[in-house]
């Protein structure tokens, strides 16, 4: 088989991966970045009056903004159901948001819950490690990831090739990368500032 037909190959390959995960286009669950009992001063017209939270999806890392039931205490972290079936502190989901229209106190909680989630779902990651290809003739996936560079993309496809990676520590230790949950939670405050051109982990606005 020729470099380029492999390369084109291996392109398919992940494009085929990313449309099957993008097929499931809501999200189940999310994390309340920052409860708002008063609503948000500014909104938008078509805003209804009431608590509301900013959240982040733990499937697709979606941004999103919702009407909090009338009585429900919540607070930052806190994990809650925003999917189509009956929710039990969500009235409805106002609909998705951009990183700048975050409020302050969201900014500075989505770090941390970012990478509560990234730990949370170890188990896809590190598969994610298992099974990236390239996605040009020139780059591969793996590179994205911030502090990946060419040496250690191919220790980690080298190490892949022996046998498959079973956890965070396992891949840094075989690997020798740095902090695997740290990175991964980089790239995704990445894709949702928009300063990446391409999105392995995030949906596009």
């Amino acid at each position: 088989m020729s470099i380029e037909k492999r390369n084109k190959e291996l392109l398919n390959n992940l494009l085929s991966i990313q449309a099957r995960r993008m097929e499931k286009r809501y999200e189940e669950y999310a994390y309340i970045l920052d409860y708002l009992p008063h609503g948000r001063p500014g909104a938008r017209p078509g805003y209804r009056a009431g608590a509301l939270v900013q959240v982040i999806g733990e499937d697709y890392f979606t941004l999103l903004e919702a009407v909090v039931k009338e009585g429900v205490p919540l607070k930052s972290y806190d994990r809650v159901y925003v999917g189509k079936d009956s929710r039990d502190k969500i009235t409805y989901i106002i609909g998705r948001i951009g990183y700048d229209e975050l409020t302050t106190n969201a900014k500075m909680e989505l770090t941390t819950v970012v990478e509560k989630i990234v730990l949370n779902r170890e188990g896809w990651f590190v598969d994610f490690f298992n099974k990236a290809q390239a996605i040009t003739p020139r780059m591969h996936a793996i590179e994205l990831i911030p502090g990946i560079g060419k040496k250690y993309m191919w220790q980690i496809l080298n190490e892949r090739e022996k046998s498959p990676f079973k956890s965070f520590e396992n891949l840094q230790q075989r690997a020798n990368i740095p902090n695997p949950a740290k990175l991964i939670t980089k790239r995704i405050l990445e894709e949702l500032v928009g300063e990446s051109k391409y999105r392995l982990f995030t949906r596009a606005p």
